[in-house]
Parts: structure tokens; sequence; C-alpha cells
């Protein structure tokens, strides 16, 4: 319920901050990936996750952090605002990690594997969600707080 909440919020909003948010998932998700599989050497949750390195999540939040500063310049916003966003950003990038965590130790726990090939190259329907699930009610709830930045 609350990330259907959020998607209304920031789709209310005109839609740019709904793209931002999806952007910001997939590039945390894709940053993490690359960064995790050249330089990841310590494990994050090896016994949730063995595959996540903090390494990886650095990486995420680097890339995101860039998408905040490109997307803050292409809406035009002020160094105050840009600043907000960056941190916003930041924050909601490592809730997005702990939706995946958490999604992950309750597949785990509930001996469930959502492995498929409906997206190659992906554990599954469930790993695209995962992120979305944590960090869109994190930003729609921090959205307010952009607007007036």
């Amino acid at each position: 319920m609350p990330t259907w909440i959020g998607f209304n919020v920031l789709r209310d909003s005109g839609g740019v901050w709904l793209l931002f948010v999806l952007l910001l998932v997939w590039c945390a998700d894709t940053g993490a990936y690359f960064f995790g599989r050249a330089f990841g050497k310590r494990k994050l949750a090896p016994k949730v996750s063995p595959g996540k390195s903090w390494e990886g999540v650095l990486g995420g939040m680097g890339v995101t952090a860039f998408l905040a500063v490109i997307f803050s310049l292409w809406q035009s916003l002020d160094l105050g605002a840009t600043i907000v966003l960056v941190v916003v950003t930041l924050g909601v990038t490592l809730t997005s990690v702990l939706g995946d965590l958490l999604e992950s130790m309750l597949k785990r726990h509930r001996g469930l594997k959502d492995s498929s090939q409906l997206l190659p190259g992906h554990g599954g329907i469930l790993d695209r969600i995962d992120s979305l699930t944590a960090a869109v009610p994190v930003f729609a709830l921090f959205f307010s707080w952009l607007v007036m930045a």
C-alpha cells in the first residue's frame, strides 16, 4: 500500500519525479551490480544475498548521486535544491538496498526462489520490484521537502 500511495503522489506531481525515482532505483541496481563485480571484496550480507558487496553499495550511491546532479540540471534546480536532492537521493538509495535485502531475506526464509527467464540476466520479477517497494514511499515522503527547497 505505501508504494502505491507513493506512486500516486509522485504521478500527481506531473510525473517527472516518478520518472526520477524509477531511474534512481534502476541506476542504483545497475551501478551496484557493475561496481560490485569489478571491485567487490567485502560482502554486505553473505547469508541473505551472497552476491552483494559494500563496494557495490558505494558504486550504486555514486551513480545515483550523479543522476541527481544531472536531473537537477535538467530541472533547473538551484544549488540548495540540488544539495537536498542529492542528500535525499543517497538516503533513498540506501533504502532501496535495504528493500532488496529484505526481499531476499523473506524469499530465503520461506524457501522461495524467484528465478525465471522472463527477464534474462535478472533473478526474476521480484528482483525488479523489491527495491521500488522500499524506495518509492520514502522518496514520496521527502518529496514535499524537495519541492520546498
